[in-house]
């Protein structure tokens, strides 16, 4: 119940502090829970302990209580659902509409073991299935957690997800919330306990303890998860999964069902006996993060540029938009630009703002195989040779016209008489990639400090990699690879580097360089440390940013970023590297990866790893501190009005982002 999908504004909470601010709301009627929608805050409020009928749901109005739903029990936790509220109340869960009108939805008699004191609530938005714990007797006897699901055939049917019978260790489930679909985080009262607990099979382990009367769990939109003690007057915060928690208030009476606010810079916290609402940041002592604006924008590059071939509209009138897909350029002191549509042409010009046309260097349209209505496959990738000035090689990742689920690495090579134009006659397949399906294609090309090329393939497509190929090291899909493109093993047009971590082991492909991985959407080195940063496309709930290791497994698909997934799923894996950050879909649901920035224009941004979201639009700039091994700042950039294809580099070291553009004004970079 602790993630919301809709934008609300609360003013900011003071400095974090262990003791909590002045509330915003007085005068509440032992408030429980709490919840945020279409800008509008609801609060739970079971007035005198055991009378029933006076138990209400109020919203918050300048700082009032004002009655919305009256004549429940003891209301507890709060959901808001696809345009409905569900409240836990003792033996029975109501729905409340937005008229404020509420009826019962699970009685008392629906459940598989009679309830003794419903408590919390929490709803896994993507599937509609609600769950809502019962903290049983006081001696700790009779506790449970309960799923149905809020919409579809089976509205309304209980089945019993844990109790004391398969958790012998459960003594009093209190807050409860979703981690990923198919697992749970359940807070026990009685112990202090939080444990990570299996929807399917209510399998459980423990994830942190020392909490105290556990009661509320809230997560933020970036992986940062707070539990509130409702005995101790506390609220904790767990800044990553694995790390111990940390205090960030205390001084409350009994601290309730927190819920974290929309825009995820505080914390709300019903005070159950001080009848109180009040508002703490979500700041967690030692791992604070820099997230305030960078006075930085984004500003057309290049704005006279006409591109050499290109119209916005084919023979029969249609529109045709510009995607440049890949900016690069070939290392050679020559200060051009070089600019890959994902049709298959590669573009050149100058590297001057004032550049007014482009020449074709390579036109492949014949062999590329590019759906508009798609937008995955297409020309992909380019990178050129170290020594490019010396041989005049470059390479292209791309989907060929002539095949089905295949997509190729090719080497290609400039005219021998005109620098600005490559010799199309002249690819040599590299590597072939064979895929079930025709999403997911990956498609970076990038030479790193070493010298040899780096390239990825997205998972084989679908969703949730149904053939498990992340994890598989005897397949190059979901992987990041690293060939030697110098040289050529027997049977190949290159070689495999023998200090590459799987090399020479016959049941794993020797390519590889690090797996576990969805669909990377562009990687790229820092120029300046030589650390590979990628971002990987999340499946239904979060983004995710990565530093590659050699040999590393990022965690696909029994995992989601920080959070268990699908059938096969784990929780924390010390054979797992976790991403150094993450971003619920709440926030963006398609990242893009980019580049540390290095450039000489904008020094405040030196160091930071620029990145955007594709649906959201959002631009940030975050910092990665290795010292602390851990994201010291990710801040907002204005918002880019219009998706981000990809970034890419000049020679310089200046970065820009491209877009699809029916007016030819594709590529953007940064200015104050």
């Amino acid at each position: 119940m602790k993630r919301l999908s809709v934008l609300f504004l609360l003013a900011s909470a003071a400095t974090a502090t262990a003791a909590p601010p002045p509330p915003i709301v007085s005068g509440l009627k032992m408030p429980e829970s709490v919840v945020v929608t279409e800008g509008r805050t609801f609060v739970t409020t079971f007035g005198e302990r055991d009378k029933d009928g006076d138990g209400q749901v109020v919203e918050i109005k300048d700082g009032q209580a004002v009655p919305f739903a009256t004549g429940l029990d003891d209301p507890k936790g709060i959901v808001a659902y696809n345009k409905a509220f569900y409240v836990a109340d003792k033996t029975r869960v109501w729905k409340i509409g937005r008229d404020g009108k509420a009826s019962v939805y699970v009685a008392a008699d629906q459940f598989p073991t009679p309830p003794i004191y419903l408590n919390d609530i929490a709803v896994e938005e993507r599937s509609g299935s609600i769950f809502v714990t019962d903290t049983g007797d006081k001696m700790g006897a009779g506790g449970a957690v309960y799923q149905f699901n809020a919409r579809g055939p089976k509205a309304g049917k209980v089945r019993t997800v844990v109790d004391k019978k398969s958790m012998p260790s459960l003594h009093s489930p209190n807050g409860v919330a979703t981690d990923g679909e198919s697992f749970i985080l359940l807070a026990d009262m009685g112990t202090g306990t939080l444990y990570r607990v299996k929807v399917a099979d209510g399998s459980a382990d423990k994830v942190a303890d020392g909490f105290g009367g556990a009661d509320g769990i809230a997560w933020d939109n970036y992986g940062r998860l707070f539990v509130s003690d409702v005995k101790g007057g506390r609220v904790f915060g767990i800044p990553r999964p694995g790390e111990k928690p940390v205090l960030i208030a205390e001084g409350f009476q009994s601290a309730a069902d927190i819920r974290v606010t929309p825009d995820g810079k505080n914390i709300l916290v019903p005070d159950l006996r001080g009848g109180t609402l009040t508002l703490i940041p979500t700041t967690i002592p030692g791992w604070e993060v820099d997230e305030s604006p960078l006075p930085i924008r984004a500003e057309l590059a290049f704005p006279k540029l006409k591109w050499t071939g290109w119209s916005n509209t084919d023979d029969a009138g249609r529109s045709v938009a510009l995607r440049p897909i890949v900016l690069t350029h070939a290392n050679d002191a020559s200060n051009r630009v070089f600019v890959a549509t994902e049709h298959g042409v590669i573009h050149t010009f100058p590297n001057d703002q004032n550049a007014t046309e482009t020449k074709v260097f390579l036109d492949i349209q014949d062999r590329v195989l590019y759906n508009d209505k798609q937008n995955e496959e297409g020309f992909l990738g380019l990178a050129f040779h170290p020594k490019y000035k010396q041989n005049g090689e470059f390479f292209v990742f791309y989907t060929p016209k002539k095949e089905k689920m295949v997509n190729v690495i090719s080497r290609f090579r400039v005219s021998k008489d005109d620098p600005n134009k490559a010799d199309p006659a002249s690819e040599e397949e590299i590597l072939r990639f064979k895929k079930p399906f025709w999403n997911h294609n990956g498609g970076t090309l990038a030479f790193g400090p070493d010298g040899y090329l780096y390239t990825n393939h997205g998972d084989g497509g679908d969703g949730g990699d149904p053939f498990g190929n992340a994890q598989n090291l005897n397949v190059l899909l979901g992987k990041i690879l690293r060939l030697d493109i110098d040289h050529k093993d027997e049977g190949k047009n290159y070689a495999i580097p023998k200090d590459n971590p799987f090399a020479g082991q016959s049941d794993k492909k020797g390519e590889i360089w690090a797996y576990g991985l969805r669909n990377v959407w562009r990687f790229a080195f820092d120029r300046k440390s030589g650390q590979l940063w990628a971002g990987d496309v999340g499946q239904n709930l979060f983004e995710e940013i990565n530093i590659i290791d050699r040999g590393g497994n990022y965690g696909w698909n029994p995992r989601e970023s920080l959070h268990p997934f699908g059938p096969k799923a784990v929780g924390v894996n010390p054979a797992m590297i976790e991403p150094i950050w993450e971003y619920h879909h709440d926030v963006g649901k398609s990242i893009t990866g980019g580049t540390v920035y290095r450039g000489p224009k904008l020094p405040e941004l030196d160091g930071h790893y620029l990145y955007g979201d594709y649906v959201s639009n959002k631009l940030w700039a975050l910092k990665y501190d290795p010292a602390k091994k851990r994201v010291v700042a990710n801040r907002p950039l204005k918002d880019a009005g219009q998706p981000m294809l990809s970034f890419g580099e000049d020679e310089k070291g200046e970065v820009y982002w491209l877009t699809t553009s029916n007016k030819g004004q594709g590529i953007y970079w940064f200015a104050k």
